[in-house]
């Protein structure tokens, strides 16, 4: 017999849809605020200056990162693996692409 708390597979995808929506939200605010920062300066001539898009994209990682952290770290020691590896997968890798832009 299995284990009376452990949740449905049904309920795991479930919450990793409602996240996932949640997830692209957050995302795609962090992707208009880094490309309204760089449009922006776009306009600045002053070549001297650090750039401030890629301090919005640093802020941006941090957020994913500890998102994921959070999110999915607290899923999994919940016990719900499904949900918890989509939420580490799909922040961890938009927090990949934020810090790689902070480089570039």
């Amino acid at each position: 017999m299995g284990q009376a708390d452990e949740p449905s597979t049904g309920q795991q995808i479930a919450v990793s849809v409602v996240l996932l929506v949640i997830d692209f939200m957050v995302i795609a605010c962090a992707v208009y605020v880094y490309g309204m920062t760089g449009w922006a300066e776009s306009y600045d001539s002053d070549s001297t200056s650090p750039s401030s898009a890629s301090g919005v994209a640093l802020q941006a990682s941090w957020l994913l990162v500890g998102g994921a952290v959070v999110t999915g770290g607290g899923l999994l020691a919940k016990g719900w693996r499904i949900a918890g590896i989509v939420q580490l997968v799909v922040l961890g890798g938009a927090a990949a692409l934020f810090s790689s832009a902070v480089g570039g």
